[in-house]
């Protein structure tokens, strides 16, 4: 039995969501673009929707190197270099963090269905290193850059962050025993948050009826 399909099939969304903002925020300072914050963070944990998508298999078509690949050949066509950063939010999530942790992925489907994956457990001492450096690296980095009070401002695209929430950040704590490891349960609560409050204060713009005329 592939190890997707065993204990390892769980994700947890904090090194996702701190790798890609990393991998992002370093590719749009080279290339000189703005980013949209909340659509990086989002996109950054996406390929995790399969987990909520009945007879898709998790780490399969969604997290396919080759799908991310297509998917984008028009955004590069249309926004050339500014479809980068985002290109590597998404690319990250099945590239770098499910491949190093957690175990097996499809990353080639559908051409193989073969699993790709170093297989160190998510539930590891060395993964649960990982996740803290790269939440530590991306928050010291957020705050630094103030993308992390963007979150707090009024815009549109806060709603974004709908999707993470739901998806990957809050039904983690939905379960007893919770799926994630009392060690990463302050920087999950911490993420979730954020994106609640940055949630709220934008369907609080919208009921007072305050056009968005902020960007970030």
């Amino acid at each position: 039995m592939p190890l997707a399909e065993t204990e390892e099939n769980k994700s947890f969304a904090v090194g996702h969501l701190a790798l890609g903002y990393i991998s992002s925020k370093a590719s749009a300072k080279l290339l000189k673009t703005e980013l949209n914050i909340p659509l990086i963070l989002t996109l950054s944990v996406l390929p995790d929707i399969d987990i909520l998508i009945p007879f898709i298999e998790h780490r399969g078509p969604t997290h396919s190197v080759l799908v991310t690949f297509v998917v984008f050949l028009p955004l590069f066509a249309v926004f050339r270099k500014k479809a980068v950063p985002y290109f590597l939010a998404l690319l990250q999530h099945s590239l770098i963090s499910d491949y190093i942790t957690g175990g097996q992925i499809q990353l080639l489907w559908p051409v193989t269905t073969r699993y790709y994956g170093m297989e160190i457990g998510i539930k590891s001492q060395t993964n649960m290193a990982i996740e803290w450096i790269a939440f530590f690296t991306a928050t010291i980095v957020m705050f630094k850059a103030k993308d992390l009070a963007t979150l707090f401002q009024p815009h549109n695209s806060n709603l974004i962050l709908t999707i993470p929430t739901l998806t990957v950040l809050l039904p983690t704590f939905s379960s007893f025993p919770l799926d994630v490891p009392q060690w990463l349960i302050p920087t999950h609560l911490i993420y979730m948050l954020i994106f609640s409050a940055s949630i709220i204060i934008d369907i609080s713009q919208i009921l007072k009826g305050i056009p968005f005329d902020r960007v970030h």
